[in-house]
This record gives structure tokens, C-alpha cells and sequence, in this order.
């Protein structure tokens, strides 16, 4: 099937990724600590994502009210924001992506993003570096439950654009682009220049590894060369 779209993630993919993440992380924990919850269930080597669940799952089982859980999580979530905008202060694009949108757009592309960065700090970005009108969809972590790599995430800004999964290329840094991507059917593109390695992207599920962002169009060409 032809590829009709595709859906970037952001930090580390479209700009440099320099969030502390480590930094956050600790200070999630401490919130999460201070607000009752176990330090034993808690560490600092998950992603805030990853220790929330925890922190749901502990909450149901000691009979808190979901209410309670969905008030934690927004001021947890409210402290990781902070740390984002600052970090799109400094974040710069990274060579070629702008070049890139555009020869995507003039091949008819519709073009998304699915990123575990909150609306106000993606905003941010797209505003400063002038690139949100390449954008027919974009799905910051705010408007669902479950982001990357559950499927979700990605199904959301699917059903934006209109597009079936198989006429979908996804490309990202991360493992968790490549599992999602991997778990709907989508082509998944691994850029090994953030935060995890080529190894790491295919044992994920990457169909295909890029250099650089610049590589992309060229194999969206042979790639829709080949369903010819």
C-alpha cells in the first residue's frame, strides 16, 4: 500500500532532545513521595509514565478513588511541563528538518505528531521555529490516558489524519515509537541519534534505520517504488 503519511516524534527527532530527564524524574519521585506514596515502588531508572502506572495501580488496590489518582498525575505531570518549557527555550531544530517538511508536503503527504510532550510546550516549539502549519495532526500526551508506546497514542493521531496504519511511516528516536509503530502495523523508521541505539530500535520493531532526518524522503520514494 502506498504511504500517505507520516508521524514524527519530537525531542530527539525533529529538535535536539536536552531535557534532564534524570532531574525530573527525581523530582516526580520526591513529589510522589511527599504526597504518601512508597518510595519502595518508586525509581528513578522508569519514566515518569512508567512510575505513575505504579502509582494507579498502588492507589486502587489501597481503595483511593480514581479522582484522587487523576488530581496526583495532573500536578505530577503539571511539574514535568515546567521543566519542558524551559527546556524549548533552549532546544534548537536539528539540521535539515525544515527542508524535510517541506519536500514531504510538496509530495502530498499528510504529516503528524505523536509526542509524550505536553500541548503547551510542543505549541512552544512549533511556534519559535515557525513549523506548525506543516502539521495536519499532532497528539501531545494531554488529550489521552495512554501514551507511547501503548498503541493509543499512536492510533489517536491516526484516526486525525485519516490514514490506516500500513500508509503509515512513524519515525522516531525511542524504542516506544518503534513498539507502537510496530504493534498497529505501521512502517516504523528508527533515528538512532537520540536516546537509543540502532540495536535498540530493532529489537523494538524498526523496519528501517536513517542516519539522518535528511534520508527520509529518499525512502519514502523506494519504499512506495516497491508497492508499484
Amino acid at each position: 500500500m502506498t504511504l500517505k503519511a507520516v508521524i514524527f516524534d519530537l525531542d530527539g527527532t525533529l529538535t535536539s532532545f536536552n531535557l534532564n530527564y534524570r532531574t525530573v524524574r527525581a523530582e516526580v519521585k520526591s513529589f510522589l513521595v511527599s504526597s504518601g506514596l512508597p518510595a519502595s515502588i518508586l525509581s528513578v531508572n522508569e519514566s515518569v509514565f512508567e512510575m505513575l502506572k505504579k502509582v494507579e495501580i498502588f492507589m486502587r488496590n489501597t481503595g483511593k478513588s480514581e479522582k484522587s489518582f487523576c488530581e496526583l498525575r495532573a500536578k505530577a505531570l503539571a511539574t514535568v511541563e515546567q521543566y519542558e518549557l524551559e527546556a524549548a527555550k533552549s532546544t534548537s531544530l536539528l539540521l535539515g528538518v525544515l527542508e524535510v517538511l517541506e519536500t514531504l508536503k510538496g509530495m502530498g503527504l499528510k504529516i503528524g505528531l505523536c509526542t509524550i510532550n505536553s500541548e503547551k510546550s510542543v505549541c512552544y516549539i512549533l511556534k519559535r521555529f515557525k513549523i506548525a502549519g506543516f502539521f495536519d495532526a499532532m497528539t501531545p500526551r494531554d488529550g489521552i490516558r495512554n501514551v507511547k508506546p501503548s498503541s493509543e497514542h499512536l492510533e489517536a493521531t491516526l484516526q486525525t489524519l485519516n490514514v490506516n496504519p500500513e500508509e503509515t511511516i512513524v519515525v522516531g528516536d525511542g524504542t516506544t515509537d518503534m513498539k507502537c509503530a510496530s504493534a498497529l502495523g505501521a512502517v516504523a523508521v528508527g533515528l538512532p541519534i537520540g536516546v537509543s541505539t540502532s540495536k535498540e530500535l530493532e529489537n523494538s520493531g524498526a523496519n528501517y534505520l536513517i542516519t539522518a532526518i535528511t534520508d527520509l524522503p529518499a525512502l519514502i520514494q523506494q519504499i512506495n517504488s516497491f508497492q508499484k
